[in-house]
């Protein structure tokens, strides 16, 4: 077995370990074990990685617990992402041989905002067909994995159409829009993530709800002013109930001068007897179709407005996709005659 000075020995008698030193002769070396200097013969000595192996570590002293533990050093945090809801891109990448490739992309809603958020998604092709479709309640500060599209996907430029709302105060309005990314706008994406060493890119939705507006009273609002906040027919002699209009909003404000002294139930009741009237016009002027506008919200009133369709004959079909126009907050109808 061959020795160089400087290499690591182990004495097979006693097991203690030390250094070479000097070269004496073939059998024959200096070494320096715990501080002592000394001639050992080579049969004597070996190498002491076979007891490092087996052993699983070098050999350490115990030593006793100090009687103040060291204060652990804080470790860095990145900064969360300013206040806002966020939809967040990860690229999820496959070996090459000479780069990394992108084969998919892992989608992700932020919330970091204090209050927990109603959300509806989808995501729609370049042919307009919704390829998935998700919706929930988010808390505060939290995340939700949403789905994974394939990279060749994100190059076609899907559209992401999202809605979100208040959770927590039913006096805030909903924000919805549609978001696309351009395949020129992604690769600079991926290349700053690469660049920066970061997981992932975002793109701020909302940062703050704003106040729902006061609906504004036209001349052909189809329901006009009464005198009780339950009853939603409108006045005796009311020429514009008999008009076939395409579209009805059943917002609460809409329909009645103030809510004051309602209770949900009632608000309920007027929203649902001014959508029988409204159907009744529509089936009586045999039109194709209508909007029922129902708003997000938690999903009551949208619930009943679809009980009500099943039980009429001359509606053929109903939905409540997204549109551009009402996001997920309105479901069209189909009659048929």
């Amino acid at each position: 077995m061959k020795f160089s000075i400087g290499d690591k020995i182990i004495l097979k008698q006693t097991g203690e370990e030390g250094h070479v030193t000097g070269y004496i002769s073939n059998d024959m070396f200096e070494v320096e074990v715990m501080g002592v200097t000394f001639p050992v013969y080579k049969d004597d000595i070996d190498h002491p990685y076979l007891k490092w192996f087996t052993e699983g570590k070098k050999k350490k002293t115990v030593s006793s617990i100090p009687d103040v533990l060291p204060v652990e050093k804080q470790k860095f945090r990145k900064p969360k992402l300013a206040k806002g809801i966020y939809l967040s891109f990860m690229p999820e990448y496959k070996p090459d041989v000479f780069e990394d490739e992108v084969s998919f992309i892992k989608i992700y809603l932020l919330n970091e905002l204090p209050q927990s958020v109603y959300f509806q998604y989808s995501v729609s092709d370049k042919n307009q067909r919704t390829v998935f479709k998700h919706e929930g309640k988010l808390h505060g500060f939290g995340h939700i994995y949403l789905h994974a599209l394939p990279f060749e996907e994100m190059n076609e430029q899907p559209r992401f159409n999202w809605e979100v709302t208040d959770a927590e105060d039913s006096g805030y309005g909903e924000a919805s829009d549609t978001l696309r990314v351009r395949p020129q706008k992604l690769f600079e994406h991926i290349s700053t993530c690469l660049r920066n060493n970061e997981p992932t890119f975002s793109y701020l939705l909302v940062d703050e709800f704003k106040p729902k507006a006061k609906a504004e009273k036209k001349d052909d609002d189809f329901f006009a002013p009464v005198a009780k906040p339950t009853s939603s027919k409108p006045l005796k002699g009311d020429w514009r109930a008999s008009l076939p209009r395409f579209e009805i909003d059943l917002h609460i404000e809409n329909l009645v001068p103030t809510t004051k002294g309602m209770s949900n139930a009632d608000m309920l009741l007027t929203q649902i007897a001014a959508l029988n009237e409204h159907l009744r016009t529509v089936i009586n002027n045999k039109q194709e179709r209508t909007i029922i506008i129902h708003g997000l919200g938690k999903g009551v009133l949208r619930d009943e407005v679809h009980k009500v369709l099943r039980q009429i004959a001359e509606v053929s079909k109903f939905s409540n996709e997204w549109q551009g126009q009402y996001g997920f907050g309105a479901t069209e109808v189909w009659f048929k005659y």
